[in-house]
């Protein structure tokens, strides 16, 4: 039976198979990196949903603890399918997908390092497809993004991170990366503080141009980016000295970035 996303407009087509090729492989790639930067493997924990339940699906976890270089981080990829689209995922689309059967893929990573000045990072490329309950053409859209959160700022670690964003974002057009950039500065805010969480980045949600593959063209360039643009930064910052009080300093910014995840994620609503 063909995926909803395969029925996508008619004739712009979207195979899962190959969303998920890439997704496994973005992962991969990534945790590669991370184990070459760092010297820390990380552990594998795979998981399937039984079938008939509410969720069903699979997913990779990769996980990294107590590493020389990461203190924690985790690089998961999940592809669930539901009968009823969570709210938090349509909140920008009206009430047409309200319920909606759905199918959802992903990599999303957060990595904390041991060394304060090295910043946290955040990343994660999607893809959902939804089936209108009344009828009518299912609907595939992308979303993703990255962010930095330093505990020290450094502004050419700042500078470079955007730079790097900013030059895989061009070649889809001059107003992507300003765009995506703001609503990242919007998303991970945290209000009861008046503070941003961290340095910024590029957020992006329900793109979903009319062009499918360009989408998903766009979301590959996305996930690629993140190592060039997380990696020169841990060069730079993960042989140099610090002390308690920096350590200190870190552990409490980190309390914000739980207050964020806890009451704002859309990820955790979802």
């Amino acid at each position: 039976v063909p995926s909803s996303a395969d029925r996508l407009q008619g004739t712009e087509i979207v195979n899962t198979d190959r969303v998920r090729t890439y997704l496994l492989g973005l992962q991969g790639r990534i945790v590669a990196a991370m184990e070459g930067e760092g010297g820390d493997a990380f552990l594998t924990d795979a998981w399937q949903r039984e079938p008939g339940g509410k969720l069903e699906g699979d997913g990779i976890s990769r996980l990294v603890e107590g590493g020389r270089l990461l203190e924690r981080g985790g690089c998961s990829f999940s592809h669930v399918k539901g009968q009823a689209l969570p709210a938090s995922a349509t909140q920008h689309r009206g009430t047409e997908l309200a319920d909606a059967p759905f199918e959802a893929m992903g990599v999303s990573l957060v990595f904390h390092p041991q060394n304060p000045h090295v910043p946290t990072v955040h990343m994660n490329v999607r893809m959902l497809a939804a089936a209108p309950k009344g009828g009518g053409e299912p609907v595939v859209w992308f979303g993703g993004g990255m962010d930095l959160t330093p505990y020290y700022g450094f502004e050419e670690d700042a500078v470079h991170f955007h730079a790097v964003n900013r030059a895989a974002l061009v070649p889809f057009g001059a107003d992507k990366y300003p765009r995506f950039k703001r609503w990242c500065d919007e998303y991970f805010f945290l209000p009861h503080r008046n503070e941003p969480r961290g340095a910024g980045g590029i957020f992006y949600d329900h793109l979903f141009s009319g062009d499918a593959q360009a989408d998903f063209s766009f979301t590959q360039d996305v996930g690629r980016a993140f190592r060039d643009s997380y990696a020169a930064v841990v060069r730079r910052r993960m042989t140099e000295a610090w002390t308690p009080a920096e350590r200190d300093h870190q552990l409490l910014r980190r309390g914000r970035y739980v207050e964020f995840n806890l009451l704002h994620d859309r990820g955790t609503l979802f």
